[in-house]
Formats: C-alpha cells, structure tokens, sequence
C-alpha cells in the first residue's frame, strides 16, 4: 500500500464525503466556470491540506468530525486552489502537476478571475454558516502568504537575507497554509480550546520542515521534482546557500553572491555553485535544521493519546521528510 494511502485510511470515509461537498462548494451558473473547476478538481494532488484538517480534528475530537470540519477543509482547498490558480499566472507557468495550467488554456485575464472567484468562494463560505473563528485562521493564512512572497521579492532583489529573514519568509509562505490547516481542525471540533494554537504551531513546524526539504532537492541528483540548480537560476536565497554565503572567505562571498546575481542563466556557474554549497557543509547544515523542527513537530504530537489518527499524523511528519519530490 502506497504511504499517503496508508495516512489516508482512518479518514477514507471523511476524505470520500468531502471531494463530493468541495465539488458542490465550487458549483456556479456561468457555465464557463463550471468547466474550470471541474477541469480544476479532476487534477487535483495528494491532497494533504484536507487530510491535515480530518487528521487533526479526529486526533482533537476523539475520532468525531461535524460539518463545520468539511467547511474548513473545503475552504482550505478552495483557497489554496485559488493561490496556486494565481501563482501560475505571476510566475508565468504554464504546466501544473504534470498538466496545462489554468491561465495556459484560458489566458491571464480568466485565470485571475477564476482566482478571485474560488478565494470569494472561500470566505462565504465560512460567513454564510457563521464560522467566523475558522475564517480569521484562514485569512491570517491568506495575508501571511502573501506578504511571505512580496518579502521573497523584496530580498531576492538585493540577494542580502539573513538566516531570520529566511524563516520569516517560508514561515508565511509555505508554513502558514499547512498551520491553518492543523489549528482549523481543531478549532472546527474544539473551539477556542489550547488545541487551536497548539495544532497551528504543530503544522507551523511541519510547514518549515517542508520547505526546508524542498531546498535540498535543489541540490539533489535524483531528477525527481524539479531540476538541480532551478532556485539558484531564479536567483531565490535557501537555506543551504544562505549557510555558505555566512560562512564563507570575502573572496568566496563575492564569487557566489555574483554567480547568483549574474550568471544565475550559466549552467556551468550554476553547477558550480552547487557543489560548493555541498563542500562546504550547507547541506548538511540544512538536513539538520529540517530534523530539529521534525522533532519539534513530534514533541507536540506527544503530547496526545495514542489513536490511529496520531499515528497518521506521525507518518505524515515522516513523509514530509522522506519525500523524494
């Protein structure tokens, strides 16, 4: 049995029950937009962020789930599917997940609005049924992601971030989604309980784990995922690089803040600058990082009973880690 199946399996039931809510949840009478999403849910991925919702709100609830926690994992998803919907269009991608991107079939203009849309969608969601503390998790999730992207612009800019301001940056980047997704399980089952912040910090900690192994492969051989080198090409500071760029000679400092600024399009630079960042400990710098918020993660897991949504949880903190893409 696959892993992320394996995860899967104390919630088979919920996960089942919400694909049929989300699509109802996407549902409108311009028929253009109809035939978006539906092309939309057909492509969907593993679906981690509804799994984190149903995980946690069992864990939390004692194996109890209601209707508000197929609210929150639909917002979720709504707004996640929203951002990416966007992220193709300001990063001008026209592949997703192995298939053609929104704005590739149907330009700029109809993939922002469909954006727009799914995010509006979102928020009713949660205003209409009267989930206002679901709803402040998700837009603190929403501002923090945006303001983790214009601070990644800002400092790629001028190549001159610290070790603090890249943890700002994929704390509101990539953590927060996956720590809205923890705490609004179990705010939907608890609310305004201890568990709330103590579940966001949980998905807070995976979420940088995450980032931080999405790093490495940056630096990997294996051609899984994305190409070696493709964040330094696009001149974004990670943690490996950030390492040696504090460690290193003045001479070995200017060398590679110049290949990043300069030659970041030069494959041989390019390869260059990988293996110096491998020579000179960053990956080993980086890996450490990535298990010390592993265990943190874990630490506060622990601190729950035993169950077998705990358990999936505790897999899913592994998988974060052992992915290979």
């Amino acid at each position: 049995m696959k892993i992320v199946e394996q995860i899967k399996e104390p919630i088979a039931h919920e996960m089942e029950l919400f694909e049929k809510k989300f699509h109802l949840s996407m549902a409108s009478r311009i028929a253009l937009l109809n035939r978006i999403t539906h092309f939309i849910v057909n492509r969907k991925g593993k679906q981690m962020r509804p799994m984190f919702v149903f995980l946690v709100a069992k864990m939390v609830g004692n194996g109890q789930v209601n209707e508000r926690t197929y609210r929150g994992a639909s917002v979720i998803e709504l707004i996640h599917t929203a951002t990416l919907v966007h992220d193709d269009v300001v990063d001008d991608s026209l592949k997703r997940r192995g298939f053609f991107s929104v704005n590739a079939l149907w330009k700029n203009k109809i993939a922002v609005l469909v954006g727009d849309y799914l995010l509006s969608k979102g928020l009713l969601l949660s205003i209409d049924n009267k989930d206002f503390d679901l709803l402040q998790i998700i837009s603190v999730a929403v501002r923090e992601m945006s303001e983790g992207e214009l601070l990644q612009i800002e400092k790629a800019r001028r190549l001159d971030i610290t070790e603090d301001v890249y943890y700002d940056i994929i704390r509101k980047k990539t953590a927060t989604l996956i720590a809205a997704c923890c705490s609004l399980g179990a705010g939907a089952v608890s609310p305004e309980s201890e568990d709330v912040e103590k579940m966001r910090k949980f998905g807070e900690l995976i979420g940088i784990s995450f980032q931080i192994k999405d790093d490495l492969f940056d630096y990997g051989n294996e051609r899984i995922g994305k190409p070696t080198g493709i964040d330094i090409k696009e001149q974004k500071m990670t943690l490996p690089l950030i390492y040696c760029l504090n460690n290193a000679s003045a001479k070995d400092k200017k060398w590679l803040i110049n290949s990043v600024k300069k030659h970041n399009r030069d494959k041989k630079r390019v390869r260059q600058v990988v293996e110096f960042v491998k020579n000179n400990g960053g990956l080993d710098y980086a890996i450490k990082a990535m298990y010390e918020y592993k265990e943190e993660a874990l630490a506060i897991l622990n601190t729950y009973p035993e169950s077998e949504y705990k358990n999936s949880l505790r897999m899913m903190v592994d998988y974060v880690i052992d992915r290979k893409k």
